[in-house]
C-alpha cells in the first residue's frame, strides 16, 4: 500500500543510499524536536548536511522539490540550531540540502534530483 508514511520512509531509504555512495556518513535519521524533524543529518569530511527529503509517487501536485519552499527551510532552522548545541559538532562546514525524489507505483526510483547547499532567505 502506498501511504505517506511508506512512501516517505521509501525515499529516504533512497536518499541515504545515494548519499552512503557519494561517500557521506549517517549521523541521524529522522532527528526530532518539537520545532520540527530533520529526515537526514550526514556528515563528510568537515560538512555537516542536514537533509529534507520529498518523495511522490505523482507529480499532479508538482515536482517533489516544489514543496519545500522558504517557510519550509526556515522551519527547519529551529531543529539545526538544537542538534549543533552539541559541542563535537561546532566549527562545521553546515550545509541544508535537499534531495528530490520521483518513484515508479511499484516504489521503484524514477528520478532522484539532489540540491546542495540551498539558501534561506529570511
Amino acid at each position: 500500500m502506498n501511504t505517506n508514511r511508506n512512501v516517505g520512509k521509501v525515499g529516504e531509504n533512497l536518499a541515504l543510499t545515494f548519499l552512503k555512495n557519494k561517500g557521506y556518513s549517517l549521523i541521524s535519521r529522522n532527528y526530532y524536536t518539537r520545532w520540527g524533524e530533520i529526515d537526514l543529518i550526514v556528515e563528510k569530511d568537515t560538512k555537516i548536511s542536514f537533509i529534507e527529503v520529498k518523495t511522490r509517487i505523482s507529480t499532479i501536485q508538482g515536482k517533489p522539490y516544489e514543496s519545500v519552499d522558504q517557510r519550509k527551510l526556515f522551519k527547519l532552522t529551529r531543529p539545526i540550531k538544537h542538534f549543533l548545541l552539541q559541542d563535537r559538532y561546532k566549527n562545521r562546514k553546515l550545509s541544508l540540502d535537499v534531495i528530490s525524489i520521483e518513484l515508479n507505483r511499484d516504489q521503484s526510483l524514477r528520478e532522484l534530483k539532489y540540491f546542495e547547499n540551498v539558501e534561506i532567505n529570511s
